[in-house]
């Protein structure tokens, strides 16, 4: 699953020359139309159009009027499938928090702007590195209760005992 693969791995933003760098600790994958915590459950939007595009696009949308949250779109396209970074750990250039979602976009200096930007390309990416070991944790995702059964889906992944994970 690709949400457990990112795992371990850096998101790199690059402002003004300078790369903010946060290793990815924690995640939740959202599976596509059918599942109904996803927000392609309601089909394509304007908001979701990114989610149903080409997979290795980042997908970041703006919660409660002021909170952005950065997706990892992962299907093929047309699914509306992604994985949202809820956690990392700060790697280098990284000031303030990131044990959310919207704190890491405020560390990272991530915000809608960035809606659709290729996460192979050089603005942001998504780097590969030599990770070390680390077990990893299955939870149910936080905040989707009006999901219903899927709220209750063993679909967040966080490395067991990183400090940085927004919630055990």
């Amino acid at each position: 699953m690709v949400a457990q693969e990112l795992l371990g791995k850096h998101v790199v933003h690059v402002v003004r020359g300078i790369e903010r760098v946060g290793r990815i600790v924690e995640v939740e994958a959202y599976l596509g139309p059918h599942d109904r915590a996803a927000h392609s459950c309601k089909g394509l939007t304007p908001r979701t159009r990114v989610m149903f595009g080409p997979p290795g696009h980042a997908y970041v949308y703006l919660i409660y009027g002021m909170h952005h949250c950065l997706n990892v779109v992962t299907e093929p396209e047309g699914h509306g499938s992604a994985v949202l970074i809820r956690a990392l750990e700060p790697v280098s250039n990284i000031s303030g928090k990131t044990c959310g979602p919207g704190l890491l976009c405020k560390a990272l200096g991530v915000d809608r702007t960035l809606n659709g930007a290729d996460l192979l390309g050089e603005q942001l990416y998504i780097a590969d590195v030599n990770a070390e070991d680390f077990r990893i944790n299955r939870r149910p995702r936080i905040g989707v209760d009006y999901a219903g059964a899927w709220a209750r889906r063993l679909l967040r992944f966080y490395i067991r005992g990183n400090a940085h994970v927004s919630s055990p």
